[in-house]
């Protein structure tokens, strides 16, 4: 299985170099920063079935950090959702894969997202109707560490503490890279698992690019009673191409022609 999740990231990876050459536009650092926990999420953890997008007993995921679109749309397109041929159409006018997630233009959304700091307060509401629903989903959230500067984030966090929403799993990724530099210089937010466990949540800190050591955060996570769980991933910032890995530039640029050349070459190794 995991020979074959791994196989499954470096296309996501190419997929990501791909689509954002193909726009002129996007977001390349931050979607290859997560692709291993999206691929166990979908591929090994989440209950869902591409065939039944509405199903009222899926797990749910909000990508919080909505600007990795290219990293969730290839994910999706890959999972079954949609037709993979479809990805080249990133950012395009009349395309249904918009520059940032639109739930009404694609299946599998759950939820539409870009502007940073809020979907925690989303997932929170998910787990919530889901507990008073007597529903057994789960809820995941993928945020960015840079997006965790937004003080919503926190108040999310101690609402779901307060309402022991052990349905919700948040996962930072905290590739200590935003758009204009380190997130330790511009705000810094560590120490993150402190924090949240001030919050009553439980922390578990974890490589985010280790999918066996992610699945095994997930299975904790999923059995843990009375508290929400974060993931603190510890990734790297455009991880699988070395010009790219802990750049700030490339939060929100895309390759050239001869970039990504070089790229497709590096992430298929």
């Amino acid at each position: 299985m995991t020979h074959h999740l791994s196989l499954l990231c470096r296309q996501i990876r190419q997929d990501i170099l791909q689509m954002t050459h193909a726009a002129g536009s996007g977001h390349p650092g931050g979607s290859l920063s997560a692709v291993e926990i999206l691929v166990s999420l979908y591929f090994d953890q989440m209950h869902l079935d591409p065939a039944h997008p509405e199903d009222p007993n899926r797990d749910r995921f909000l990508l919080s950090k909505g600007h990795a679109a290219p990293l969730l749309y290839s994910v999706l397109a890959r999972r079954g959702f949609f037709d993979p041929a479809l990805l080249p159409t990133l950012r395009q006018l009349g395309s249904p894969l918009q520059g940032h997630p639109h739930k009404d233009r694609l299946p599998g959304l759950d939820c539409s997202s870009g502007s940073l700091g809020q979907g925690l307060s989303v997932a929170n509401g998910l787990a919530l109707a889901a507990k008073r629903r007597g529903k057994t989903y789960r809820t995941y959230c993928l945020l960015g560490d840079g997006e965790v500067q937004e003080g919503q984030v926190w108040e999310a966090a101690m609402t779901a503490a307060h309402f022991s929403l052990d349905n919700v799993c948040a996962i930072v990724d905290d590739n200590k890279v935003q758009l204009d530099g380190a997130t330790q210089d511009i705000m810094n937010v560590a120490p993150l698992s402190d924090k949240f466990r001030a919050f009553g949540w439980q922390a578990i800190e974890v490589n985010g690019h280790d999918l066996s050591a992610l699945a095994a955060a997930f299975q904790l996570a999923a059995v843990t009673q009375g508290r929400p769980t974060v993931l603190i991933a510890h990734t790297i910032k455009g991880k699988g191409v070395s010009f790219m890995e802990g750049q700030a530039a490339w939060h929100g640029k895309a390759p050239s022609q001869q970039e990504l050349e070089a790229a497709l070459a590096e992430v298929a190794l």
